[in-house]
Protein backbone atom coordinates (compact mmCIF):
# COMPACT_ATOMS: atom_id res chain seq x y z
CA UNK A 1 0.00 0.00 0.00
CA UNK A 2 1.50 3.37 -0.89
CA UNK A 3 0.34 6.69 0.35
CA UNK A 4 1.70 10.36 -0.28
CA UNK A 5 3.35 11.52 2.65
CA UNK A 6 3.37 15.46 3.01
CA UNK A 7 6.62 15.27 4.76
CA UNK A 8 9.18 13.35 1.94
CA UNK A 9 6.83 15.05 -1.00
CA UNK A 10 6.40 11.35 -2.31
CA UNK A 11 4.37 8.43 -2.32
CA UNK A 12 6.17 5.50 0.16
CA UNK A 13 4.92 2.24 1.07
CA UNK A 14 3.09 2.25 4.19
CA UNK A 15 4.62 0.17 6.83
CA UNK A 16 3.14 0.32 10.50
CA UNK A 17 5.31 1.08 13.55
CA UNK A 18 3.31 -2.22 15.02
CA UNK A 19 2.54 -4.64 12.80
CA UNK A 20 -1.12 -5.48 12.01
CA UNK A 21 -2.10 -1.71 13.83
CA UNK A 22 -2.54 1.79 12.79
CA UNK A 23 -2.27 4.79 15.02
CA UNK A 24 -3.84 7.86 14.03
CA UNK A 25 -4.84 11.04 14.64
CA UNK A 26 -6.89 13.72 12.60
CA UNK A 27 -7.39 17.48 13.62
CA UNK A 28 -10.98 17.79 14.48
CA UNK A 29 -12.98 21.42 14.26
CA UNK A 30 -13.47 23.51 16.66
CA UNK A 31 -16.77 23.72 17.73
CA UNK A 32 -18.45 26.84 17.55
CA UNK A 33 -21.26 26.17 14.83
CA UNK A 34 -22.21 24.18 12.59
CA UNK A 35 -19.64 22.66 10.56
CA UNK A 36 -19.59 23.41 7.12
CA UNK A 37 -18.21 21.63 3.93
CA UNK A 38 -14.96 22.06 4.58
CA UNK A 39 -14.56 20.40 7.58
CA UNK A 40 -16.77 17.55 6.01
CA UNK A 41 -14.13 16.70 3.46
CA UNK A 42 -11.61 15.44 6.03
CA UNK A 43 -13.74 14.14 8.13
CA UNK A 44 -14.98 11.96 4.97
CA UNK A 45 -11.97 10.79 2.94
CA UNK A 46 -9.84 9.80 6.18
CA UNK A 47 -12.61 8.21 7.58
CA UNK A 48 -12.29 5.72 4.21
CA UNK A 49 -8.98 5.53 5.07
CA UNK A 50 -9.96 4.07 8.26
CA UNK A 51 -12.29 1.66 6.90
CA UNK A 52 -9.57 0.71 3.90
CA UNK A 53 -6.88 -0.52 6.31
CA UNK A 54 -9.85 -1.96 8.50
CA UNK A 55 -11.23 -3.79 5.60
CA UNK A 56 -7.59 -5.23 5.05
CA UNK A 57 -7.46 -6.68 8.62
CA UNK A 58 -5.41 -3.43 11.05
CA UNK A 59 -6.48 -2.88 14.25
CA UNK A 60 -6.91 1.00 13.51
CA UNK A 61 -6.81 3.44 16.79
CA UNK A 62 -8.25 6.53 15.16
CA UNK A 63 -8.31 9.77 17.34
CA UNK A 64 -10.05 12.80 16.37
CA UNK A 65 -10.07 15.78 18.84
CA UNK A 66 -12.72 18.39 18.99
CA UNK A 67 -11.14 21.77 20.19
CA UNK A 68 -14.13 23.00 22.66
CA UNK A 69 -11.75 26.16 23.93
CA UNK A 70 -10.75 29.15 21.46
CA UNK A 71 -11.24 32.82 20.91
CA UNK A 72 -13.96 31.92 17.83
CA UNK A 73 -16.13 30.01 20.94
CA UNK A 74 -15.61 32.57 23.17
CA UNK A 75 -16.79 35.29 21.50
CA UNK A 76 -19.97 33.30 19.98
CA UNK A 77 -20.72 32.65 24.04
CA UNK A 78 -20.39 36.38 25.09
CA UNK A 79 -22.92 37.01 21.86
CA UNK A 80 -25.25 34.61 23.52
CA UNK A 81 -24.63 35.68 26.77
CA UNK A 82 -23.72 32.00 28.05
CA UNK A 83 -20.92 29.96 29.07
CA UNK A 84 -17.90 29.01 26.29
CA UNK A 85 -18.64 24.99 27.95
CA UNK A 86 -22.65 25.75 26.59
CA UNK A 87 -21.60 26.43 22.80
CA UNK A 88 -19.07 23.84 22.66
CA UNK A 89 -21.18 20.99 24.04
CA UNK A 90 -24.46 22.15 22.17
CA UNK A 91 -21.58 21.93 19.05
CA UNK A 92 -20.21 19.19 19.36
CA UNK A 93 -23.90 16.89 19.64
CA UNK A 94 -24.69 18.80 16.11
CA UNK A 95 -21.24 17.75 14.86
CA UNK A 96 -22.18 14.37 15.83
CA UNK A 97 -25.16 14.18 14.03
CA UNK A 98 -23.77 15.31 10.58
CA UNK A 99 -21.28 12.83 11.27
CA UNK A 100 -23.72 10.48 11.83
CA UNK A 101 -25.63 11.39 8.47
CA UNK A 102 -21.92 11.37 6.39
CA UNK A 103 -21.88 7.73 8.50
CA UNK A 104 -18.35 9.12 9.56
CA UNK A 105 -17.70 6.30 12.08
CA UNK A 106 -17.48 7.94 15.45
CA UNK A 107 -13.27 7.49 16.53
CA UNK A 108 -11.82 5.31 19.24
CA UNK A 109 -11.49 8.44 20.96
CA UNK A 110 -13.09 11.85 20.81
CA UNK A 111 -10.72 13.68 22.91
CA UNK A 112 -12.07 17.30 24.34
CA UNK A 113 -9.30 19.60 24.79
CA UNK A 114 -10.70 21.34 28.19
CA UNK A 115 -10.32 17.56 29.63
CA UNK A 116 -6.40 17.41 28.50
CA UNK A 117 -4.99 20.43 30.06
CA UNK A 118 -3.33 18.75 32.84
CA UNK A 119 -1.22 16.87 29.89
CA UNK A 120 -0.45 19.72 28.41
CA UNK A 121 0.87 22.08 31.03
CA UNK A 122 2.99 18.78 31.66
CA UNK A 123 4.25 18.89 28.16
CA UNK A 124 4.81 22.47 28.55
CA UNK A 125 6.66 21.90 31.69
CA UNK A 126 9.16 19.56 29.97
CA UNK A 127 9.78 21.83 26.59
CA UNK A 128 10.44 24.92 29.48
CA UNK A 129 13.02 22.62 31.50
CA UNK A 130 14.75 21.42 27.80
CA UNK A 131 15.11 24.86 27.23
CA UNK A 132 13.02 24.54 24.17
CA UNK A 133 10.09 26.94 25.78
CA UNK A 134 10.36 30.14 28.38
CA UNK A 135 8.21 32.54 30.16
CA UNK A 136 7.37 36.38 29.80
CA UNK A 137 4.66 37.90 32.13
CA UNK A 138 2.80 34.37 32.18
CA UNK A 139 2.86 34.03 28.51
CA UNK A 140 4.77 30.91 27.44
CA UNK A 141 6.77 30.90 24.02
CA UNK A 142 8.14 27.88 22.13
CA UNK A 143 11.69 28.68 20.52
CA UNK A 144 11.18 28.30 17.12
CA UNK A 145 15.47 28.41 16.64
CA UNK A 146 15.91 25.93 18.94
CA UNK A 147 14.32 22.95 17.04
CA UNK A 148 16.79 22.66 14.55
CA UNK A 149 14.07 20.79 11.78
CA UNK A 150 11.61 23.59 12.28
CA UNK A 151 9.99 23.68 8.33
CA UNK A 152 10.37 19.88 7.47
CA UNK A 153 7.04 19.57 6.56
CA UNK A 154 5.66 22.89 4.90
CA UNK A 155 9.16 23.12 3.17
CA UNK A 156 9.47 26.76 4.99
CA UNK A 157 12.99 28.49 5.75
CA UNK A 158 12.75 30.08 9.13
CA UNK A 159 14.35 33.20 7.85
CA UNK A 160 12.04 33.16 4.53
CA UNK A 161 9.63 33.45 7.33
CA UNK A 162 11.28 36.05 9.00
CA UNK A 163 11.66 38.69 6.48
CA UNK A 164 8.55 37.30 4.10
CA UNK A 165 5.61 35.73 5.64
CA UNK A 166 4.20 36.71 8.63
CA UNK A 167 1.38 33.82 9.58
CA UNK A 168 3.17 32.88 12.98
CA UNK A 169 3.71 36.38 14.49
CA UNK A 170 1.06 36.76 17.39
CA UNK A 171 0.42 39.47 20.02
CA UNK A 172 2.81 39.91 22.44
CA UNK A 173 5.92 40.22 19.72
CA UNK A 174 7.56 42.35 21.74
CA UNK A 175 7.97 40.18 24.78
CA UNK A 176 9.56 37.32 22.36
CA UNK A 177 13.11 36.75 21.73
CA UNK A 178 12.30 36.35 18.12
CA UNK A 179 9.10 37.00 16.33
CA UNK A 180 8.59 33.47 15.26
CA UNK A 181 8.26 32.07 18.90
CA UNK A 182 5.02 30.70 19.03
CA UNK A 183 2.69 30.68 22.32
CA UNK A 184 2.04 27.90 24.09
CA UNK A 185 0.15 29.10 27.32
CA UNK A 186 -1.58 32.48 27.54
CA UNK A 187 -2.70 33.76 30.27
CA UNK A 188 -6.55 35.12 30.76
CA UNK A 189 -8.34 37.71 29.74
CA UNK A 190 -11.12 39.08 31.70
CA UNK A 191 -14.76 36.74 30.78
CA UNK A 192 -12.42 34.09 29.89
CA UNK A 193 -12.09 30.34 30.89
CA UNK A 194 -8.98 29.70 32.70
CA UNK A 195 -6.93 27.28 34.64
CA UNK A 196 -3.99 27.12 37.05
CA UNK A 197 -0.41 26.77 35.83
CA UNK A 198 3.06 27.41 37.59
CA UNK A 199 2.83 30.24 34.39
CA UNK A 200 -0.67 32.09 34.78
CA UNK A 201 -3.99 31.19 35.12
CA UNK A 202 -5.00 31.13 31.65
CA UNK A 203 -5.45 28.69 29.27
CA UNK A 204 -3.47 26.63 26.21
CA UNK A 205 -2.28 27.76 22.18
CA UNK A 206 -4.22 25.67 20.06
CA UNK A 207 -1.41 23.89 18.77
CA UNK A 208 -0.13 21.89 22.08
CA UNK A 209 -3.26 20.70 22.16
CA UNK A 210 -2.82 18.04 19.28
CA UNK A 211 0.69 17.15 20.67
CA UNK A 212 -0.49 16.22 23.93
CA UNK A 213 -4.00 14.56 23.12
CA UNK A 214 -2.31 12.84 20.32
CA UNK A 215 0.39 11.23 22.49
CA UNK A 216 -1.60 10.46 25.39
CA UNK A 217 -3.88 8.32 23.21
CA UNK A 218 -1.94 6.90 20.66
CA UNK A 219 2.12 7.28 22.35
CA UNK A 220 4.92 9.40 21.83
CA UNK A 221 5.06 8.28 18.00
CA UNK A 222 2.08 7.33 15.55
CA UNK A 223 1.70 5.97 12.16
CA UNK A 224 0.02 8.68 10.48
CA UNK A 225 -1.24 12.57 11.30
CA UNK A 226 -3.67 13.61 8.60
CA UNK A 227 -5.91 16.77 7.97
CA UNK A 228 -6.73 19.64 5.27
CA UNK A 229 -3.92 21.08 3.61
CA UNK A 230 -4.65 24.48 5.50
CA UNK A 231 -3.10 22.82 8.68
CA UNK A 232 0.49 22.06 7.30
CA UNK A 233 1.49 25.43 8.66
CA UNK A 234 1.65 26.60 10.89
CA UNK A 235 -0.48 24.16 13.00
CA UNK A 236 1.11 21.05 11.94
CA UNK A 237 4.74 22.34 11.67
CA UNK A 238 4.54 23.44 15.42
CA UNK A 239 2.96 20.15 16.33
CA UNK A 240 6.17 18.85 15.10
CA UNK A 241 8.41 20.94 16.68
CA UNK A 242 6.52 20.36 19.87
CA UNK A 243 5.99 16.69 20.19
CA UNK A 244 9.84 15.95 18.49
CA UNK A 245 11.28 18.61 21.38
CA UNK A 246 9.39 17.06 24.38
CA UNK A 247 9.75 13.49 23.46
CA UNK A 248 13.23 13.28 21.95
CA UNK A 249 11.74 10.71 18.93
CA UNK A 250 10.47 11.11 15.76
CA UNK A 251 6.35 12.35 16.33
CA UNK A 252 4.65 11.11 12.90
CA UNK A 253 5.83 8.92 10.14
CA UNK A 254 3.21 9.42 7.47
CA UNK A 255 1.51 13.02 7.13
CA UNK A 256 -1.63 12.84 4.74
CA UNK A 257 -3.18 16.34 3.85
CA UNK A 258 -6.90 17.05 1.74
CA UNK A 259 -7.00 19.54 -0.77
CA UNK A 260 -9.05 22.49 -0.30
CA UNK A 261 -13.04 22.62 -1.45
CA UNK A 262 -14.02 25.38 -3.61
CA UNK A 263 -18.00 26.58 -4.09
CA UNK A 264 -18.79 27.27 -7.65
CA UNK A 265 -15.01 27.67 -8.34
CA UNK A 266 -14.27 30.31 -5.38
CA UNK A 267 -13.25 29.42 -2.38
CA UNK A 268 -15.67 29.27 0.39
CA UNK A 269 -16.35 32.72 2.57
CA UNK A 270 -18.42 34.23 4.41
CA UNK A 271 -17.99 37.80 2.56
CA UNK A 272 -19.02 35.61 -0.74
CA UNK A 273 -21.96 34.73 0.64
CA UNK A 274 -21.15 31.00 -0.10
CA UNK A 275 -20.72 29.74 3.31
CA UNK A 276 -22.51 26.21 3.23
CA UNK A 277 -23.11 23.81 6.00
CA UNK A 278 -23.67 19.99 6.39
CA UNK A 279 -26.94 20.95 8.02
CA UNK A 280 -27.89 23.04 4.90
CA UNK A 281 -26.95 20.57 2.65
CA UNK A 282 -28.96 18.42 4.26
CA UNK A 283 -31.93 19.68 3.79
CA UNK A 284 -31.78 19.37 0.05
CA UNK A 285 -29.72 15.98 -0.39
CA UNK A 286 -29.06 12.91 1.96
CA UNK A 287 -25.86 13.08 3.32
CA UNK A 288 -24.83 9.99 1.41
CA UNK A 289 -24.89 12.00 -1.49
CA UNK A 290 -22.81 14.44 -0.30
CA UNK A 291 -20.16 11.57 1.21
CA UNK A 292 -20.52 10.12 -2.64
CA UNK A 293 -19.38 13.35 -4.29
CA UNK A 294 -16.64 13.90 -1.74
CA UNK A 295 -15.21 10.40 -2.64
CA UNK A 296 -15.69 11.18 -6.93
CA UNK A 297 -12.21 13.07 -6.62
CA UNK A 298 -8.96 12.22 -5.60
CA UNK A 299 -8.24 13.18 -1.88
CA UNK A 300 -5.32 15.87 -2.65
CA UNK A 301 -6.62 17.37 -5.95
CA UNK A 302 -8.93 20.39 -5.21
CA UNK A 303 -12.54 19.94 -5.46
CA UNK A 304 -15.21 21.78 -6.47
CA UNK A 305 -18.77 22.44 -5.12
CA UNK A 306 -21.97 22.96 -7.25
CA UNK A 307 -25.64 22.36 -7.17
CA UNK A 308 -24.71 20.22 -10.75
CA UNK A 309 -22.06 18.35 -9.77
CA UNK A 310 -24.93 17.15 -6.27
CA UNK A 311 -26.98 16.10 -8.96
CA UNK A 312 -24.63 13.96 -10.77
CA UNK A 313 -23.48 12.08 -7.46
CA UNK A 314 -26.94 11.66 -6.48
CA UNK A 315 -27.52 10.22 -9.90
CA UNK A 316 -24.41 8.14 -9.91
CA UNK A 317 -25.13 6.83 -6.03
CA UNK A 318 -28.84 5.94 -7.44
CA UNK A 319 -27.20 3.89 -10.37
CA UNK A 320 -25.55 1.67 -7.61
CA UNK A 321 -28.51 1.67 -5.42
CA UNK A 322 -30.53 0.93 -8.06
CA UNK A 323 -28.63 -2.40 -9.35
CA UNK A 324 -28.86 -3.69 -5.27
CA UNK A 325 -32.40 -3.12 -5.54
CA UNK A 326 -33.26 -5.03 -8.53
CA UNK A 327 -30.55 -8.29 -6.91
CA UNK A 328 -32.72 -8.06 -4.00
CA UNK A 329 -35.85 -8.10 -6.33
CA UNK A 330 -34.48 -11.01 -8.03
CA UNK A 331 -33.34 -12.82 -5.17
CA UNK A 332 -37.18 -12.90 -3.27
CA UNK A 333 -38.86 -14.59 -6.95
CA UNK A 334 -35.14 -16.68 -7.76
CA UNK A 335 -36.46 -20.71 -8.69
CA UNK A 336 -33.60 -22.46 -7.78
CA UNK A 337 -31.18 -21.73 -4.20
CA UNK A 338 -27.56 -22.95 -5.10
CA UNK A 339 -24.98 -21.77 -8.08
CA UNK A 340 -25.00 -23.72 -11.11
CA UNK A 341 -20.97 -24.32 -12.89
CA UNK A 342 -21.65 -21.84 -14.69
CA UNK A 343 -22.78 -18.86 -12.57
CA UNK A 344 -19.44 -20.09 -10.35
CA UNK A 345 -17.41 -18.89 -13.38
CA UNK A 346 -19.09 -15.78 -13.87
CA UNK A 347 -19.13 -15.32 -10.26
CA UNK A 348 -15.17 -15.31 -10.02
CA UNK A 349 -14.97 -12.74 -12.96
CA UNK A 350 -16.22 -10.22 -9.66
CA UNK A 351 -12.64 -10.56 -8.36
CA UNK A 352 -11.43 -8.51 -10.94
CA UNK A 353 -13.48 -5.74 -10.44
CA UNK A 354 -12.07 -6.07 -6.59
CA UNK A 355 -9.05 -6.17 -7.32
CA UNK A 356 -8.81 -3.47 -9.48
CA UNK A 357 -10.93 -1.55 -6.46
CA UNK A 358 -8.03 -2.61 -4.15
CA UNK A 359 -5.52 -1.32 -6.26
CA UNK A 360 -6.67 1.95 -6.21
CA UNK A 361 -7.14 2.22 -2.63
CA UNK A 362 -3.52 0.67 -2.62
CA UNK A 363 -1.97 3.81 -4.79
CA UNK A 364 -2.54 6.56 -2.46
CA UNK A 365 -6.27 5.49 -1.79
CA UNK A 366 -7.43 7.05 -4.98
CA UNK A 367 -11.13 6.68 -4.24
CA UNK A 368 -12.18 7.79 -7.84
CA UNK A 369 -11.04 4.77 -9.52
CA UNK A 370 -12.07 3.16 -6.63
CA UNK A 371 -16.04 4.45 -7.31
CA UNK A 372 -15.56 3.21 -11.25
CA UNK A 373 -14.21 -0.08 -10.25
CA UNK A 374 -17.78 -0.51 -7.95
CA UNK A 375 -19.40 0.90 -11.37
CA UNK A 376 -18.13 -1.71 -13.68
CA UNK A 377 -19.29 -4.41 -11.28
CA UNK A 378 -22.66 -2.55 -11.40
CA UNK A 379 -22.36 -2.92 -15.25
CA UNK A 380 -21.32 -6.34 -14.84
CA UNK A 381 -24.13 -7.48 -12.39
CA UNK A 382 -26.59 -5.71 -14.48
CA UNK A 383 -25.67 -7.65 -17.32
CA UNK A 384 -24.93 -11.00 -15.96
CA UNK A 385 -28.07 -11.62 -13.38
CA UNK A 386 -31.62 -11.92 -14.50
CA UNK A 387 -34.82 -14.38 -13.31
CA UNK A 388 -33.02 -17.35 -14.32
CA UNK A 389 -30.16 -16.61 -11.31
CA UNK A 390 -29.61 -18.94 -8.52
CA UNK A 391 -30.12 -17.43 -5.31
CA UNK A 392 -26.92 -18.01 -4.10
CA UNK A 393 -25.53 -16.22 -7.56
CA UNK A 394 -27.30 -13.29 -6.65
CA UNK A 395 -26.89 -13.25 -2.80
CA UNK A 396 -22.97 -13.26 -3.63
CA UNK A 397 -23.23 -10.18 -6.05
CA UNK A 398 -24.98 -8.23 -3.72
CA UNK A 399 -22.56 -8.89 -0.83
CA UNK A 400 -19.84 -8.38 -3.15
CA UNK A 401 -21.17 -4.62 -3.68
CA UNK A 402 -22.31 -3.99 -0.39
CA UNK A 403 -18.79 -4.71 0.85
CA UNK A 404 -16.92 -2.41 -1.46
CA UNK A 405 -19.79 0.42 -0.78
CA UNK A 406 -18.91 -0.07 2.92
CA UNK A 407 -15.47 0.53 2.28
CA UNK A 408 -16.41 3.93 0.83
CA UNK A 409 -19.19 4.54 3.66
CA UNK A 410 -21.51 4.84 1.53
CA UNK A 411 -25.38 2.45 2.03
CA UNK A 412 -27.15 0.38 -0.52
CA UNK A 413 -29.36 -0.74 1.14
CA UNK A 414 -32.68 1.71 0.77
CA UNK A 415 -34.61 2.86 3.73
CA UNK A 416 -38.03 1.51 3.52
CA UNK A 417 -40.53 3.57 1.16
CA UNK A 418 -43.30 5.72 2.44
CA UNK A 419 -46.66 6.36 1.37
CA UNK A 420 -47.86 9.94 1.27
CA UNK A 421 -50.73 9.31 3.26
CA UNK A 422 -48.70 7.58 6.27
CA UNK A 423 -46.59 10.08 6.13
CA UNK A 424 -49.33 12.82 6.55
CA UNK A 425 -50.95 10.92 9.08
CA UNK A 426 -47.29 11.38 11.20
CA UNK A 427 -47.18 15.13 10.70
CA UNK A 428 -50.66 15.69 11.80
CA UNK A 429 -49.23 13.58 14.91
CA UNK A 430 -46.49 15.94 15.11
CA UNK A 431 -48.98 18.86 15.14
CA UNK A 432 -51.29 17.32 17.75
CA UNK A 433 -47.94 16.52 20.21
CA UNK A 434 -46.71 19.86 19.52
CA UNK A 435 -49.67 21.76 20.47
CA UNK A 436 -50.16 19.75 23.67
CA UNK A 437 -46.12 20.64 24.21
CA UNK A 438 -44.97 17.48 23.73
CA UNK A 439 -41.83 18.13 22.76
CA UNK A 440 -40.45 14.80 23.16
CA UNK A 441 -42.86 13.00 20.91
CA UNK A 442 -42.69 15.60 18.38
CA UNK A 443 -39.16 15.29 17.63
CA UNK A 444 -39.31 11.98 17.92
CA UNK A 445 -41.83 11.99 15.15
CA UNK A 446 -39.12 14.12 13.08
CA UNK A 447 -36.35 11.77 13.34
CA UNK A 448 -38.43 9.28 12.70
CA UNK A 449 -39.73 10.26 9.09
CA UNK A 450 -36.04 12.31 8.99
CA UNK A 451 -34.88 8.18 9.58
CA UNK A 452 -37.15 7.06 6.15
CA UNK A 453 -36.15 9.54 4.34
CA UNK A 454 -38.64 12.40 4.56
CA UNK A 455 -37.75 15.73 5.46
CA UNK A 456 -40.16 17.97 7.41
CA UNK A 457 -39.63 22.13 7.16
CA UNK A 458 -42.15 24.17 9.35
CA UNK A 459 -43.29 27.24 7.62
CA UNK A 460 -46.04 29.85 8.63
CA UNK A 461 -47.78 27.96 6.25
CA UNK A 462 -47.90 25.00 8.23
CA UNK A 463 -45.28 21.62 7.37
CA UNK A 464 -44.07 21.11 4.34
CA UNK A 465 -42.44 18.09 3.67
CA UNK A 466 -39.96 16.34 0.75
CA UNK A 467 -38.46 13.08 0.00
CA UNK A 468 -34.17 12.96 0.31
Amino acid sequence: MKLYNTLTKRKEDFVPLEEGKVKMYVCGPTVYNFIHIGNARPMIVFDTVRRYFEYKGYDVNYVSNFTDVDDKIIKKANEEGVSSDEISKRYIAECKKDMEGMNVKPATTHPLATEEIGGMIEMIRVLVEKGYAYEKNGTVYFRTRRFQDYGKLSHKNLDDLRSGERSLLVTGEDEKEDPLDFVLWKPKKEGEPSWESPWSDGRPGWHIECSEMSKKYLGEQIDIHAGGEDLVFPHHENEIAQSEAANGKEFAKYWMHNAFLNIDNRKMSKSLGNFRTVREISEQYDLQILRFFMLSAHYRSPLNFSADLMEASKNGLERIVNAADSLKFLMGNAKTEEMTEEEKTAYAKTEEYVKAFEDAMEDDFNTADAVAAVFDLVKYSNTTANEDSSKEFLQKLLERLVTLMDVLGLTVDRKEEMLDEEIEKLIEERQAARKAKDFARADAIRDELLEKGIILKDTREGVQWKRA
